[in-house]
């Protein structure tokens, strides 16, 4: 099948690996622009691009489509089919009429849960027991059209965003190519109207972590934002953030140390597994407790 991918961060790559594998066609890949990173700031090429360049693909990168020759570009590729995972635009309908089938969309939720930009941090965040992927026809709208196929997986209690975010990859990966081989087969389900939630973007401000909040909404913030932005607290005007954690019924008064690196919540405690001290790698905290003296009574702000 003559496939357009559409696809930008690391999350994106398995499935491009996996059209390949599959014997498709890839007319070309579209991209978010490189922009600057690290401590250079130079430009540098989202995962997408580096690997479409690595496989041989040709790479595009419009900043957006409302240039007629961009649009005209697209559309002289005369697809069957776009393939969209975390690309990074809203498309506008004239892209998402120009493929011969369409667009298809891998989204990292159960819809209509968790449409929008966040949807795998927001269900650890929220306590979701399952989350998934669905294959869902593009249109307009938010990621409201209608889903072709899903596949769930539980959410555990040792899922952090970053473990789910790989499993989902793979898992998007695996759905795509048997979208694609039965598409002919899968019947479109509308999403109901009922259950519907917005995975709004990630805010920086939401990682301070206040200790006052029971245990199991503190071990999922510590969860759900790592590794990026990392929930975090002060300790003796040095900033740690957690990275891996679980609840345990230890008690105290909140930000305390009750033992180890366990630290007292509004109920219970969270005993931290992960952490990472300002300017340093994420490690155990069996190898962050030979540099930092931590002394049961200590407290975190």
């Amino acid at each position: 099948m003559k496939i357009v991918f559409m696809g930008s961060p690391d999350f994106s790559v398995p499935v491009l690996d996996a059209l390949v594998e599959a014997g498709h066609e890839i007319a070309c890949v579209y991209c978010q622009p490189p922009r600057p990173a690290g401590r250079g700031k130079k430009d540098r090429p989202t995962p997408v691009q580096a690997r479409a360049e690595e496989l041989g693909l040709p790479v595009r990168h419009p900043v957006n489509f409302k240039d007629a020759a961009d649009v005209a570009a697209f559309q002289d590729l005369n697809a069957e089919i776009a393939v969209v995972v975390a690309y990074g635009l809203l498309l506008p309908q004239i892209i998402l009429d120009a493929p011969k089938r369409g667009c298809l969309n891998i989204h990292a939720s159960l819809l209509p849960r968790w449409r929008g930009a966040a949807p795998i941090h927001r269900a650890i965040l929220e306590g979701d027991d399952e989350t998934g992927v669905c294959i869902m026809q593009m249109e307009a709208g938010l990621d409201t059209g209608p889903v072709l196929l899903r596949q769930e997986t539980e959410i555990t209690a040792e899922d952090t965003t970053a473990l789910l975010h790989d499993r989902l990859s793979e898992m998007g990966a695996d759905a795509i190519t048997i979208a694609l081989d039965t598409l002919d087969q899968l019947v479109p389900e509308s999403q109901p109207e009922d259950g519907v939630t917005y995975a709004r973007k990630i805010d920086k401000a939401e990682a301070r972590i206040d200790w006052t909040r029971p245990a199991h909404e503190i071990d999922r913030q510590i969860r759900g934002l790592s590794p990026f932005p990392g929930a975090w607290a002060m300790l003796n005007g040095e900033r740690i953030k957690f990275h891996m954690s679980c609840v345990t019924g230890a008690t105290g008064a909140p930000g305390e140390v009750v033992d180890d690196f366990t630290i007292a919540c509004g109920d219970r405690a969270v005993e931290i597994l992960t952490a990472q001290r300002e300017g340093k790698r994420a490690m155990p905290v069996a190898e962050i407790l030979k540099g930092l003296d931590l002394p049961k009574g200590s407290r975190f702000d």
